[in-house]
């Protein structure tokens, strides 16, 4: 009985297709770059390459600092940034699900009754009319949007792809939230290990002053000199304190990206964090990058998801058709309600053609093509800043190993003259502006050194990160993929 409305609305739809609006004319522009065409063989030529590169899921470790092992874990066990993230892709998911539901026919139960007056002459006729009836109604309905040219399917497909492209975003959450914690502990680092300077210099500053004290005592220097060598002692103290500040400020943020209250930042101690001498880097670069970057992976499934959109656009274009059938029971008074001669039926399948809409589809269609481009252009970029970022780390490497060997230089030079400096005061050949003017080159190399020890942590973090961090889409077991393979 269905069929021949089903063959009547396609042969409808068919004979006026040709007046549809048409989609001559529009189609994406952008297209995704190759990763290999961008050149980066020459920046990376000095740089050692090896097949066990990329970073692993637990890449902090390689720092060999038990502590930050386990603040790593308290907080990507529990974080209300990762909380949130996750909250995401469970609604992405579940709009997904939603958009899915389309793919299927839809059933719905009704039930309903009515006290009713009927007028004498209406349609319904006598005894009835004129009286107040009881009208009971029970009901099952179905109604299938079918889908021909695919619209729903793609509806659908793109909805899969925005929680997949949210899925992703959860893990590159993860990593931002891991390499801000690691930041965050080597600055902690940094200002224990210029509070060791700072509290050095004091010591030597007191020894000095004692000394000179000595020396105005045996009529060798004047009040001058004291005052000169217990003047530097205040300003001393103050750099402690206020390296002493940034040591409680540096365990406050760390608590607080962990997700913590600061009284958890109290029990963090002084780190012992250590990095790697030698940087290395995948033989399959930049090719694997586009897979280990999770923010390029969700940026490609954000591009499915706007190529889906435009295919649901373009079935738009074409005819849609309706199905919808009732079959239920219909009775005044409520006698005989579930007797056979209550029974009502039937079925209203519809055919509706866009023939004229003053340009709505096409404008729609134009959008969604630009949301396309738009969002190859993202990648394009996306994919230039993460080679550049990878440049960048090997650079800044190269130029701290060069830094690191001047400083050693530098250093071994600066104590010798201070050390030369001092020894002269102490034998009365020299006077203090010596001594201080040896020792400010001294505390200059001695804070640089901790400051490169420091920079060589930071880089390594910022190669991790720029190297995706240990994400591997195909070792990662996925919500949406897991969701999708138990109903499809």
């Amino acid at each position: 009985m269905i069929a021949p409305f089903l063959r009547a609305g396609l042969a409808l739809g068919c004979a006026l297709v040709a007046g549809c609006a048409g989609m001559n004319g529009l189609a994406p522009q952008a297209t995704s770059n190759d990763p290999n065409a961008l050149g980066a063989h020459g920046a990376l030529s000095s740089v050692r390459v090896t097949d066990a590169a990329w970073p692993a899921g637990d890449w902090w470790k390689s720092f060999r600092d038990p502590q930050l092992d386990a603040l790593m874990s308290e907080a990507l066990a529990s974080n209300p940034t990762l909380d949130l993230a996750a909250a995401r892709t469970r609604k992405a998911l579940a709009l997904a699900e939603g958009s899915r539901s389309a793919l299927s026919p839809r059933v719905d139960a009704s039930a309903s009754t009515a006290l009713e007056r009927f007028p004498e002459h209406g349609l319904v006729p006598p005894p009835f009319g004129g009286t107040m009836q009881t009208l009971s109604d029970l009901q099952l309905s179905l109604s299938w949007e079918i889908d021909f040219w695919g619209k729903n399917r793609a509806v659908y497909e793109a909805a899969l792809g925005a929680a997949r492209a949210a899925e992703v975003d959860a893990y590159a959450t993860r990593l931002a939230l891991s390499t801000n914690i690691a930041q965050a502990y080597v600055q902690l680092l940094r200002a224990y290990l210029q509070l060791d300077v700072a509290k050095q210099t004091l010591a030597s500053r007191e020894r000095i002053a004692a000394l000179t004290r000595d020396r105005n005592a045996a009529g060798i220097d004047s009040r001058l000199e004291v005052k000169q060598a217990e003047a530097a002692l205040p300003a001393t103290r103050e750099e402690i304190a206020a390296l002493e500040e940034r040591i409680a400020l540096a365990r406050n943020a760390i608590a607080a990206l962990m997700g913590a209250g600061p009284d958890r930042g109290l029990a963090i101690v002084r780190p012992t964090a250590t990095a790697s001498a030698q940087v290395a880097l995948p033989s399959t670069l930049p090719a694997e990058l586009i897979g280990r970057r999770p923010d390029i992976v969700a940026q490609r499934w954000r591009i499915e998801a706007a190529s889906q959109d435009i295919a649901s656009q373009k079935a738009s274009f074409y005819p849609n058709v309706n199905l919808l059938a009732f079959a239920g029971v219909q009775g005044l008074a409520g006698t005989n309600l579930l007797s056979a001669a209550s029974r009502t039926l039937g079925v209203a399948p519809a055919v509706t053609l866009p023939i004229f809409d003053t340009g709505r589809l096409r404008a729609g269609l134009a959008a969604k093509d630009a949301d396309y481009d738009m969002a190859v252009g993202q990648y394009n970029q996306l994919l230039a800043n993460a080679m550049r970022d990878v440049v960048d780390q090997v650079a800044s490497f190269r130029s701290l190993d060069a830094q690191r060997t001047q400083q050693r230089i530098a250093a071994a030079t600066t104590r010798e003259a201070y050390d030369l400096a001092l020894l002269r005061y102490r034998e009365g050949l020299g006077n203090y502006l010596q001594v201080l003017s040896a020792e400010q080159p001294l505390l200059a190399q001695q804070s640089l050194a901790a400051d490169l020890h420091v920079r060589a942590l930071e880089l390594s973090i910022n190669l991790v990160r720029a190297l995706g961090g240990g994400y591997d889409p195909n070792s990662v077991a996925t919500q949406v993929s897991m969701t999708t393979g138990q109903k499809r």
